[in-house]
């Protein structure tokens, strides 16, 4: 079995994200490694079309900054709680893809390994809602684990 010593881990509170961690905090006390937490911050994600950008830029967009600090500060916490090591990083600016973002960071913080939720979802659903995670596998500068969603989580 490879020796990891850094794991990028994107969180973003969805269960197939917080088994994802999970998975990363053991492979990451198996190995004395340590975590970095990503989220991104995804602008685009959130546009509806009914609120006019003066309030996206002045309510929405920062209560999605705040929600993913306290994303963040909790799923560091977990790792800590359980003796692992953690770093967390959000990125709530700037242009490019999610899978661009966790790319980058796996760079940045010399990540040997990105431990990835996946809702696991086929057909149209994939389709109409693409596949960050597979997207992630495809831009990343190093090895990929992905971890499917449990069973009651899958829409």
């Amino acid at each position: 079995m490879p020796s990891f010593h850094q794991i990028l881990v994107p969180v973003d509170g969805s269960p197939p994200s917080e088994k994802a961690l999970d998975e990363a905090i053991r492979l990451a006390r198996l190995n004395g490694a340590r975590l970095t937490l990503l989220h991104v911050v995804d602008e685009m994600g959130y546009v509806n079309g009914f609120e006019s950008a003066v309030n996206y830029l002045n309510d929405i967009i920062p209560l999605m900054r705040v929600a993913g600090e306290k994303l963040l500060a909790h799923d560091r916490q977990k790792a800590l709680d359980q003796g692992v090591q953690a770093d967390s990083v959000l990125i709530d600016e700037g242009p490019g893809r999610i899978c661009e973002h966790v790319a980058e960071q796996a760079a940045l913080a010399k990540a040997d390994l990105i431990v990835v939720g996946s809702h696991g979802r086929r057909g149209i659903g994939r389709l109409l809602l693409g596949s960050d995670a597979e997207q992630i596998v495809r831009h990343a500068p190093v090895p990929v684990l992905v971890v499917r969603a449990p069973a009651e989580a899958k829409p």
